[in-house]
């Protein structure tokens, strides 16, 4: 889903904090508010691409609960608790008697403008729109040049000797590499299905498996569509060789985590490191 916007997450604040008596500490905050808003466990522990030690989530639920500090909605002079005011509350308030869920009815919209601009939020929004485009350049290639990308695709992720087989009639195997996992080199082989329609289902997952049993120990299913629910729990078999599966939107992720296929312009964001003053008074 696309990360929340700043202004999505401000009236998810308030509740949370109205729902625990009107104050609470951050972290038993977060995962409220993430709940309300859908994100996904990876999605709350996703890191900032300039800062691998802090999490996107928790750092825009605290420029969220800065923004509502200013506005007088947030007393937060008792350091780790953020307390509900009564401006706070009149703004939940406000909100319930317009029957607004999402928090933007009670909002003008010179105050929505605004917050929908912030430069956290247009970060945010690049990186989705990126993603999509990403996905959509995959689409645009001929199955034979997704192969190829496959192959490429791979040897980034630390396959090696990785190949694309020269002929169609190879029982579903469009290539294969080794991975090494320590001391232990894997033998894998992949198969690329580039997809504009439908989906990958599970007789497709097993015909791969039984092409690759025997002669490998691993094998990579890239797609540029999408896997059933029965692909995917097909993927994991007790017993049998596990299929890695990648579809279009994780190949675009890993993409755009690793820097492939995007060129990166410098872009610096400064935020308060909290813990660099959570200092306890000496005697």
């Amino acid at each position: 889903m696309p990360f929340p916007k700043q202004i999505e997450v401000e009236l998810p604040l308030l509740r949370a904090l109205e729902a625990r008596g009107g104050d609470a500490r951050p972290h038993d905050i977060y995962p409220v508010i993430a709940s309300e808003l859908g994100l996904t466990p990876d999605e709350q522990e996703e890191r900032l691409e300039g800062s691998p030690s802090t999490r996107k989530w928790s750092n825009l639920v605290r420029w969220v609960r800065q923004r509502l500090v200013e506005l007088g909605q947030i007393d937060r002079s008792q350091r780790g608790v953020w307390r509900l005011t009564a401006s706070g509350r009149e703004r939940l308030l406000r909100a319930r008697e317009q029957g607004s869920l999402e928090g933007r009815a009670e909002d003008s919209p010179e105050r929505v403008a605004i917050a929908a601009v912030s430069l956290r939020d247009l970060m945010n929004s690049n990186t989705e729109e990126i993603k999509k485009r990403l996905a959509a350049e995959l689409q645009e290639l001929s199955p034979r040049s997704f192969e190829f990308f496959c192959r490429n695709f791979l040897s980034h992720l630390g396959f090696t000797t990785v190949e694309v087989t020269r002929t169609s009639q190879d029982g579903g195997i469009d290539g294969h590499g080794d991975f090494r996992q320590g001391a232990v080199r894997i033998r894998s082989a992949f198969q690329a299905k580039r997809w504009t329609k439908g989906v990958v289902g599970r007789p497709d997952i097993d015909r791969f498996r039984g092409a690759i049993q025997g002669e490998y120990d691993h094998g990579v299913f890239l797609t540029t569509s999408r896997f059933s629910r029965d692909a995917k729990e097909a993927s994991y078999k007790k017993g049998a060789i596990t299929i890695l599966l990648l579809d279009g939107e994780a190949i675009a992720e890993m993409l755009l985590e690793r820097g492939l296929g995007v060129r990166k312009s410098p872009l610096y964001v400064y935020d308060i490191d909290e813990e660099f003053f959570d200092i306890e008074d000496e005697e």
